[in-house]
């Protein structure tokens, strides 16, 4: 089993369980500042386990449990203009700026629309809409409540002629205590629907995201990663696998984060 994924999956079935109703009153965080790291596996292994040491002053941090499951795949397609519009916005700095996707939670099935704004204090917003049967991301609904979502926060025109772009793959675990949520995921892998490449993330890191909803605050994970050395990278699945794909897109500050995630590059599609 890649390392990464072994090591969050035993960090999960280590800690007491937390199921997803509680998750969601405790620590929903539809509206949150976080940060992104890039942690080998060896001082994911140490950050676990101090989060989850049931002797933790303030309780230990808790795995998300469905049905049983701690660990889960998740699949996302996400949609952008065929210039790559709202990569380039990313690419650029540019607020508000926002990116579309289709979340499959493969192991119930679950599909979501999401539409994640970024404002201009760099906080992260999520809109969402259950995704039924037949419906598809960019059907007539899908269609409307992203130009509603866009309009009524931004005062902006949604995109026309939105295609499939990046496709990513991994699996997660959560670990959440109050007001505070660590998503943890390794065996990331990328695919570029216009070209077939794909890139591997390295299989010694996990991707640790620690989410709070005040701006500027550090959460316990943050101050334990930050005594360990590890700083927060520039580094989003979207922009940082485009980086390993297509790097003649140019990927800026991007760079050394998709170099540490992505060592061996791209392979070619099929």
């Amino acid at each position: 089993m890649n390392p990464a994924v072994r090591a969050i999956a035993r960090a999960a079935l280590a800690a007491h369980p937390i199921a997803l109703d509680e998750v969601n009153a405790r620590a929903q965080l539809l509206a949150r500042h976080d940060n992104s790291y890039l942690v080998p596996v060896e001082i994911f292994e140490d950050l676990a386990a101090l989060l989850t040491d049931p002797r933790r002053p303030r309780g230990p941090f808790r795995a998300l449990s469905i049905g049983g499951k701690r660990c889960f795949r998740y699949h996302s397609t996400y949609y952008d203009t065929p210039e790559l519009g709202t990569f380039h916005d990313h690419r650029q700095g540019r607020r508000p700026r926002y990116r579309i996707r289709e979340r499959v939670y493969r192991d119930s099935g679950e599909r979501q629309f999401e539409i994640k704004l970024k404002g201009g204090r760099g906080e992260t917003v999520k809109h969402r809409q259950r995704l039924e049967g037949a419906d598809h991301a960019l059907d007539e609904a899908r269609q409307g409540f992203l130009a509603g979502v866009l309009r009524g926060s931004y005062d902006i025109e949604a995109p026309r002629g939105l295609v499939r772009s990046l496709v990513t793959d991994y699996q997660r675990a959560t670990f959440v205590a109050d007001g505070q949520r660590v998503t943890c995921d390794a065996g990331l892998v990328v695919r570029d629907t216009a070209t077939g490449r794909t890139a591997a993330a390295d299989s010694g890191l996990v991707l640790v995201e620690t989410k709070t909803r005040t701006e500027g605050h550090l959460t316990d994970a943050d101050r334990v990663l930050h005594r360990f050395g590890v700083r927060a990278a520039d580094f989003t699945k979207y922009c940082g696998g485009y980086a390993a794909v297509r790097p003649e897109l140019g990927s800026g500050r991007w760079a050394r984060a998709a170099r540490t995630a992505f060592p061996r590059g791209a392979r070619a599609g099929r």
